[in-house]
């Protein structure tokens, strides 16, 4: 809960800076609780570009405050925490992917958009992991670099007649689910649906009864009539389900699902970016053109599904 005169004093900061904050799905409660607007990390950059705000406090990792950044060029936006990183988004760089193009000309690169906006830049096109399989399907290339989670690639190979060519990356928090947390889970709530992120292992996702980004998790307990649901994705999500629905039980499906990143943010440091103005993000003009391109490829492939707000598959009945 957040003391009164935290909350004040953030009121008043906002008022005096035009500012807005958004905080990722996975961000601490005492951070939701301040935020103007929760959701996933292209979400909030889209609500980034379309406010009226001249200053974005943006509440979760690098990249997503780059993703700010570019969508929304002419505002100032802020990363309370400098060092909020993302051991995924690091696991590629620009070198790399200009490496793996020569290995596979004819190849068109999907990136996901947990990725530096450097290599969203060198990229074709970016997804969510709502519309990645509906984005690959509309390319025009057989072969299709994806780019960087390896897992969510293997989704996607499941569900395209594309050759898919996965970049040997993956989500640590995601990663650390197995098998045999779900077992578990299912013999310790057996009556309650197991919804993981389509980041997880590919045995994982096999045996879940839905695969769904944080978008789709919440449109999932928001219509499911199950007393109680296993959510397997980073800890911070419960805060946001149990916000949609307080009358359900949710249950974390391994103890291990906490990603210290989205963890670094602070209501005393969102107040110290707000009062200094300081750790500003920025993307210099050339990576902004050609991220911003990657990612206008990607709307008008599939206009209306860039948020993470799509179910990917259902299995049991509710």
């Amino acid at each position: 809960m957040v003391l009164p005169e935290i909350r004040k004093r953030v009121a008043a900061l906002k008022r005096e800076r035009n500012a807005i904050i958004l905080a990722h799905n996975y961000q601490r409660e005492e951070v939701q609780e301040l935020a103007d607007y929760t959701g996933d990390s292209f979400e909030l950059s889209r609500i980034a570009a379309e406010s009226e705000a001249r200053v974005i406090v943006l509440c979760g990792v690098y990249f997503m405050a780059e993703s700010a950044a570019v969508l929304a060029p002419d505002k100032t936006v802020l990363l309370p925490e400098k060092d909020a990183g993302c051991p995924l988004a690091d696991m590629v760089t620009p070198e790399k992917l200009r490496y793996y193009r020569k290995m596979y000309p004819g190849a068109a690169v999907a990136t996901y958009i947990n990725s530096p906006a450097a290599v969203k830049a060198e990229s074709d096109i970016c997804v969510t992991s709502a519309n990645a399989v509906a984005v690959v399907n509309s390319l025009a290339a057989g072969q299709v670099i994806f780019v960087p989670d390896g897992n969510l690639a293997h989704f996607v190979s499941t569900q395209t007649d594309k050759e898919i060519i996965p970049w040997p990356g993956y989500c640590i928090t995601h990663y650390r689910i197995t098998v045999k947390d779900l077992e578990n889970a299912r013999r310790s709530y057996p009556d309650a649906p197991v919804i993981v992120h389509p980041e997880c292992r590919p045995e994982v996702v096999e045996s879940a009864d839905a695969a769904l980004g944080t978008g789709g998790m919440i449109r999932f307990v928001k219509e499911t009539k199950a007393a109680a649901v296993v959510v397997g994705t980073e800890k911070g999500m419960l805060s946001r389900l149990r916000r949609e629905r307080p009358d359900l039980k949710f249950h974390l499906l391994s103890p291990g699902l906490f990603c210290p990143g989205m963890k670094y943010t602070t209501a005393e440091k969102i107040i110290a970016s707000l009062e200094k103005m300081q750790n500003r993000i920025t993307v210099t003009p050339e990576i902004r053109k050609g991220a911003a391109e990657s990612l206008r490829r990607m709307l008008e492939s599939t206009p209306g599904a860039g948020s993470d707000g799509g179910d990917h598959r259902c299995r049991r009945a509710e």
